[in-house]
């Protein structure tokens, strides 16, 4: 309502007040009237009163900022740096004379006057030619990392814990399957990481990384979240190769080079996973290994001083409704037994060809759970232990059938 409005409806209402109620304190009743209809006006108005307090953002912020100090206050004692040392060759400026084996009267024309050199080795000498990052899993000085990170055996690895006291490092065993690596540093009473549960891990809960970035800034600390699940990455990397890792987390807190085998924390400063990879081509994506497929090797190095890993012995293909679609699957999910360049879908002598699996078998399930694109058969298997006995669920034709198997240690390559 403009002001002009306004006035006008003000002064009607003051002269009807006015001649009503001449008598005495008109001026209050005319106020009293104005407040019932124009509830705007004041500043004791059901709308004032009614008005919400308004909300704090900072002190859940603040919150927030203290667990993820604590988290890493409780999980840095137990990160280390890894420094990787190798005698590498001593390269000089030789001199060189290009015509010497020539006539001597061709040398001395051409050779005259010039001072010719070229690069020549004159020996070797101990250099820094990499780094990493891993983490203490028991209290006598077992580390866990990746395996590129420790995989030259020529190397010499050299740990500096958070407090910058260095130590010589053995490498103990290599997962032969998974990019993880045991090493062992001399000593008691170190701090150990806290373990969580990374299959309850969801999207979207906060990640933090903790390592060695770039192998120049120790405990370097990134936030973020969890942003997918049970991913299927190729890595590569110099004297590694190509390697698929299944099964692993992505994130988007910041994985530097030098990070790799560094912890993985949620809020409550647990280990989620091992820090493995980055996108190159991408912002934000790193990659790490669920903490859970890493325990099977913990607890095996620390009974047996290797790794031990669980073999089915069999090749296959994760079936997606496309694949069973186009080549007339019966089911939808799990893994098609199918040999291929490298061998045969059943492998001689193996767990799986003992139990009778054959070619073009579908494994459904591995003990009721279900092999998915999520959940695929190798992973499943990882969750056991040499020794155990698994029943699957398989489709053979129109018939389900339930193989029981006994698992073996993977024979060496």
């Amino acid at each position: 309502m403009s002001k002009k409005i306004l006035i006008v409806f003000l002064a009607a209402f003051l002269v009807v007040s006015f001649s009503q109620k001449a008598e005495a304190n008109f001026l209050e009743d005319a106020w009293t009237k104005l407040k019932s209809i124009w509830p705007v006006a004041t500043s004791t108005t059901p709308i004032e009163e009614n008005k919400l307090p308004p909300v704090s953002l900072y002190k859940p912020a603040q919150a927030y900022e203290e667990a993820v100090i604590e988290a890493v206050e409780n999980a840095a004692k137990s990160v280390v740096s890894i420094v990787i040392s190798k005698d590498v060759p001593i390269i000089e400026n030789c001199p060189y004379n290009p015509f010497s084996g020539r006539s001597k009267l061709f040398e001395e024309f051409f050779g005259s006057g010039f001072n010719f050199s070229r690069p020549c080795e004159t020996g070797t000498e101990r250099k820094e030619v990499g780094g990493g990052s891993g983490f203490i899993v028991s209290e006598n000085g077992l580390v866990i990392t990746n395996k590129h990170v420790v995989s030259d055996e020529k190397a010499e690895y050299t740990v500096f814990n958070s407090e910058g006291k260095k130590y010589s490092a053995k490498v103990l065993a290599v997962d032969p399957i998974q990019d993880l690596a045991l090493i062992q540093i001399e000593g008691n009473n170190f701090p150990a990481a806290k373990l969580g549960d990374s299959d309850g891990v969801k999207l979207g809960q906060t990640a933090i990384a903790i390592g060695n970035a770039l192998s120049e800034y120790s405990n370097t600390v990134s936030v973020g979240v969890i942003s997918g699940l049970a991913r299927t990455v190729t890595a590569s990397g110099q004297g590694i190769g190509t390697e698929t890792i299944r099964g692993v987390l992505q994130t988007d807190a910041a994985i530097n080079p030098g990070n790799s085998g560094g912890p993985l924390l949620n809020l409550r400063g647990e280990v989620i996973g091992i820090n493995t990879a980055m996108a190159v081509d991408a912002q934000s994506i790193g990659f790490a290994i669920p903490i859970n497929s890493a325990k099977r090797a913990i607890q095996s190095v620390k009974n047996t001083g290797k790794i031990s890993v669980p073999y089915l012995g069999v090749r296959f293909l994760p079936v997606t409704e496309e694949m069973a679609e186009a080549q007339k699957l019966k089911g939808k999910e799990g893994a098609v037994l199918r040999g291929s360049e490298d061998g045969p879908a059943v492998i001689l002598e193996s767990p799986a060809a003992k139990a009778g699996l054959q070619a073009e078998d579908i494994i459904l399930e591995v003990n009721n759970q279900k092999v998915t694109t999520d959940k695929p058969l190798l992973s499943l298997v990882q969750n056991y232990s040499v020794g155990d006995e698994i029943t699957l669920k398989v489709l053979r034709g129109e018939k389900e059938l339930e193989i029981k198997v006994k698992l073996e240690e993977r024979p060496k390559e």
